[in-house]
């Protein structure tokens, strides 16, 4: 299958419009996902795979992303390609910034991780998104610095389609 499959998780709606954006700006297809509503065997159907989930609390998974992590546990990941995007508020929570990235890499740091992207213009002091100096996917602030997000995405996207 040639489809690139896009599993979110939203509580408030702003990772929705996110994956929205990320849709309507890629050239290849994609299908959305809620994972609320997903199962393994839907995200077993795709070998291309942008997973996206914003931080809570003090570096949680969003919730529904919790109750699918053992999904995570039993899925091979080895041959397909991964690319990830983060939500999250370097200001309120500079400790534990977009943390929930950090928790699906390690799920799926088997597979072909595609679409890292640098620290800079970001302020925060912790993050497990990190990685040998890099952030391991597209991460977003949309509460401090949304008028960056849609070059971000842009830049991102460019960086990652011809990849998939």
């Amino acid at each position: 299958m040639d489809k690139i499959g896009l599993f979110y998780g939203s509580d408030t709606g702003t990772t929705e419009e996110i994956v929205e954006k990320i849709k309507d700006a890629f050239s290849k297809e994609i299908s959305l996902h809620n994972i609320a509503e997903s199962s393994k065997e839907d995200m077993e159907k795709y070998d291309k795979l942008i997973l996206a989930s914003s931080t809570w609390g003090d570096g949680d998974l969003q919730a529904d992303w919790e109750d699918f992590e053992n999904n995570l546990e039993n899925i091979d990941f080895s041959n397909r390609t991964v690319a990830l995007v983060g939500l999250g508020d370097q200001e309120g929570y500079d400790d534990s910034f977009c943390n929930a990235l950090g928790h699906l890499y390690n799920h799926v740091k088997d597979a072909k991780i595609i679409g890292k992207t640098s620290t800079d213009g970001y302020e925060f002091e912790e993050s497990t998104a990190v990685v040998d100096g890099e952030f391991i996917g597209l991460v977003l602030d949309e509460d401090n610095q949304n008028d960056l997000t849609d070059k971000r995405i842009e830049t991102w996207i460019k960086q990652i389609e011809p990849l998939f």
